[in-house]
């Protein structure tokens, strides 16, 4: 990572109100290609509604939003999605009753040719073949395409859910993935397998922002912790620069905010 280069996702002045309540006040924030920034917090403190604002499925009231150094107005998760930004959300969207190739392919499938195709009719042997492709590319074993997702286990459905954002922001060549508690309710193996695919995520360049309460977690996969305090941020620090001590104050409020971001 150039420190110099252009962030993968910048926010300036984030700022969200929910009636008289604000959610949200003054958020700066950026992560960079390669690298993978765990934002942390109490409940409440405005974690959630962060990610709601990086996905397009909230507005900010205030403050801009710049993806590869253009500015954007998320009015929607699709609009986050063009710009290169892709959510995997706690529950994982996933469509049990299908197979781990239709849930990949979910949304770009290849139709047969011919007179099939202009009736609609899908490709499922092409739908296969790219899938496997995919998972390949991403280093990423998991059950036979074609097992439907309801047969699979926590960490191999997860896998899943990860793989098909990731598939989007590398068919771009860049992007943003955003993940919201994903070893949530995993066991220990399940969320070593899902922690792997966070690290080959890094690794092909994509920008990572990871929503956790798992401090154990954060230390082993961030490269640098933001915190968040009744919607304020009120620490970014590199994550071989801190400690769990200190986290946990920020987290608190028993530490005060850094000296810089002291308004």
């Amino acid at each position: 990572m150039e420190p110099n280069s252009v962030p993968a996702l910048r926010l300036s002045g984030i700022g969200l109100n929910y009636g008289f309540v604000k959610a949200l006040s003054g958020v700066d924030f950026e992560v960079h290609h390669g690298e993978i920034v765990a934002v942390l917090g109490d409940n409440g403190a405005g974690k959630s509604t962060l990610l709601k604002v990086l996905s397009g499925a909230h507005r900010a009231s205030e403050g801009t939003i710049q993806v590869e150094g253009s500015d954007h107005d998320f009015k929607s998760p699709r609009d986050a999605a063009d710009a290169g930004v892709q959510m995997v959300y706690q529950d994982l969207a996933l469509v049990d009753a299908a197979d781990i190739a239709t849930n990949l392919t979910l949304g770009r499938e290849p139709l047969r040719r011919g007179p099939l195709g202009w009736l609609g009719f899908l490709d499922k042997k092409a739908m296969r073949r790219e899938s496997l492709r995919e998972l390949e590319s991403l280093g990423v074993t998991t059950a036979p395409v074609s097992r439907p997702v309801e047969m699979l286990s926590g960490g191999q459905r997860q896998v899943v859910a990860l793989a098909r954002s990731a598939v989007r922001v590398t068919a771009r060549g860049h992007g943003v993935l955003l993940l919201d508690e994903p070893t949530a309710a995993l066991g220990y193996a399940q969320t070593r397998q899902v922690e792997e695919l966070i690290r080959r995520m890094r690794g092909l360049d994509i920008a990572v922002v990871l929503v956790t309460h798992n401090l154990q977690l954060c230390f082993e996969l961030a490269d640098r912790v933001v915190v968040l305090n009744r919607g304020r941020k009120v620490a970014d620090v590199l994550t071989k620069d801190t400690d769990m001590d200190s986290v946990v104050g920020w987290i608190t409020g028993a530490r005060a905010p850094q000296a810089d971001l002291v308004a």
